[in-house]
């Protein structure tokens, strides 16, 4: 299945380490574009867990790395950040949650994207509307519901 991007978007793919297997560029540039709502200008870095640590301890003030980071540089009328993707936390969740490493690389891409445009889950009302448009971005993309078990 095909998903068209809605806007486009330059997306710039940096791989800052070799440690574990990445998916291909064009699947982490389908996703991007699939949640991409306005146009704009995107970085997204894969790093090591060393990277992602200090990122998230030096940004958030959690020691640990996160699966993704997102750091949003303007908010109108195009999008335009950095998402920071850490590869072996992304290699132990898919392997955890026995998804495929491609499909959780998709839906994390698609998680990151819609927070640089705007979107949140700090409260049950918000976590609930981005997980919808998660869902049927991620399932549009040809993946399995990237939240299976929690209600739609």
């Amino acid at each position: 299945m095909s998903v068209a991007p809605t806007q486009p978007l330059s997306l710039t793919i940096q791989r800052a380490t070799r440690a574990t297997p990445v998916p291909r560029a064009a699947l982490l540039r389908r996703a991007a574009q699939a949640a991409s709502q306005r146009p704009g200008e995107v970085t997204l870095r894969v790093v090591g867990e060393a990277e992602g640590r200090r990122l998230n301890r030096d940004y958030r003030g959690k020691d640990y790395a996160t699966n993704v980071l997102s750091f949003a540089y303007d908010d109108a009328p195009a999008v335009c950040g950095d998402l920071v993707l850490c590869a072996p936390v992304l290699q132990r969740e898919a392997a955890e949650q026995g998804k495929s490493l491609e499909a959780h690389y998709a839906h994390l891409v698609v998680h990151g994207l819609l927070h640089l445009q705007g979107y949140d889950h700090e409260d049950e009302d918000d976590a609930v509307r981005m997980e919808q448009i998660e869902r049927r971005i991620v399932m549009e993309l040809g993946y399995s519901d990237p939240y299976p078990g929690e209600p739609v």
